[in-house]
């Protein structure tokens, strides 16, 4: 492991310089030879690295998304080739370098983050051992020395003899079970992380070699920690430990909030992603506006979630736009048009007034009452005041019931006469 510590010594110094200041601030609040002090400069190391890596987070999470998009042409070459896995796999590799895709690209946060580890492994080493190291000089060597974690020194590890362990002032079962629950923390959360990757952020209706791979780096990886982490000094398990909490917090905001389209996460966003449109009418961020932009601009090839997503949009009569906003359809406009509430203004619809009942007629005529201004009219017409018209004589009918000659939606006056039926 020097041999390999020696390749990353031009970044020592940088990171003991580092640790040296944050080691003043907090030094400053708890005490210069505390173990807070030195734990809480492990740990803002930590932050201040991955804040400086979220660029090529960033970076990561595109070319995922491009390793998305090649899914089709994925499953076609699976299908092409199903009986000769070579050539499938060739095909594969073939497609990624005309696209310029990696499918590697989920290591690249640990592969940058390595530098930083060997450095930080080799400073804590230096301590453990009383040999100053970067901007580390003799009397903060002593300080770090001297720091306890919940009991356990800094630069101790779970292979130390109990002679090592009381040349640090510390008990040999207390280093054990210090650096035991971290190292058991430190690959349980490296396997959530990753767990969470593949069951809820893959498109699962696509079988590649990158889904095999990382399903074995799901397993690989936590065995690798708990192997090597036994020879790690308490500060570097206390690094680790720190970035794969950052990780493993990182991944579930993107899960979230940016899922892989076709995943068993894009399904749960775009369905909170429809409770809240349909409620409001509108996308709330510049993220919704993008990934509805997005679905719009895929068209024909939308997933299944899209679809549902879309569909559901129709049915509340909201139509997404291809900027990625949300606007109300045609139907829906013309709908509240029709109830009165006009969305773009304009006059409400005509009342027409109310027909008169055949009775409501009989007996206005027979009274001879004028009719109010407000009183709606009746349909029926006449040139002549109808209290100059003659009463039109009963028929009689069999049963000796009578019915007017007038019927309701026919002219008074004389009829033409019905046609004899034929007998």
């Amino acid at each position: 492991m020097d041999t390999i510590a020696s390749l990353f010594s031009f970044i020592t110094t940088p990171v003991s310089w580092v640790i040296v200041q944050f080691h003043k601030v907090y030094g400053a609040l708890f005490g210069a030879d505390t173990g807070w002090a030195w734990g809480l400069s492990i740990v803002s190391l930590v932050i201040l690295i991955r804040i400086c890596l979220i660029p090529l987070f960033v970076k990561q999470i595109k070319a995922t998304r491009a390793m998305q998009t090649l899914q089709p042409e994925m499953k076609k070459i699976q299908e092409r080739y199903k009986n000769d896995k070579q050539r499938q796999s060739e095909e594969m590799m073939k497609l990624y370098k005309e696209t310029g895709t990696n499918p590697l690209s989920s290591c690249l946060p640990i592969l940058a983050q390595s530098p930083f580890f060997f450095a930080l492994y080799h400073v804590l080493n230096s301590i453990a051992n009383n040999d100053t190291i970067g901007s580390i000089n003799q009397s903060l060597l002593d300080s770090a020395q001297k720091a306890h974690i919940f009991g356990a020194p800094l630069a101790a590890k779970f292979t130390d003899s109990s002679s090592d362990v009381a040349a640090l002032d510390a008990s040999l079962t207390t280093v054990r079970i210090v650096t035991a629950v971290m190292i058991v923390l430190m690959s349980a959360s490296q396997f959530y992380t990753q767990r969470q990757l593949m069951t809820k952020n893959v498109d699962t209706t696509v079988k590649t070699p990158f889904m095999q791979q990382q399903k074995m780096l799901m397993y690989v990886f936590p065995i690798m920690f708990a192997v090597f982490g036994i020879n790690f000094p308490v500060g570097v398990l206390v690094y680790w430990l720190t970035t794969n909490v950052w990780t493993m917090g990182q991944q579930m905001y993107v899960i979230h909030n940016n899922p892989t389209p076709g995943s068993k996460a894009q399904a749960a966003y775009l369905e909170r992603l429809t409770k809240h449109v349909t409620n409001h009418g509108k996308t709330r961020s510049r993220g919704e506006k993008a990934i509805v932009k997005a679905i719009v601009a895929k068209g024909r090839d939308r997933n299944e979630f899209e679809r549902k997503f879309i569909n559901a949009l129709s049915k509340t009569g909201l139509v997404a736009q291809a900027d990625g906003t949300v606007v109300k359809g045609e139907a829906q406009a013309a709908a509240e048009t029709e109830d009165g509430t006009p969305t773009t203004g304009g006059t409400p619809k005509r009342q027409q007034p109310k027909r008169q009942s055949k009775s409501q007629r009989q007996s206005g005529a027979a009274s001879g009452a004028p009719k109010a201004a407000d009183e709606p009219t009746s349909l029926i017409k006449s040139d002549e005041p109808e209290d100059a018209k003659p009463a039109a004589p009963a028929k009689k009918q069999p049963g000796g019931n009578t019915r007017s000659k007038a019927q309701s939606g026919q002219r008074k006056g004389p009829q033409r006469p019905k046609s004899p039926s034929k007998k």
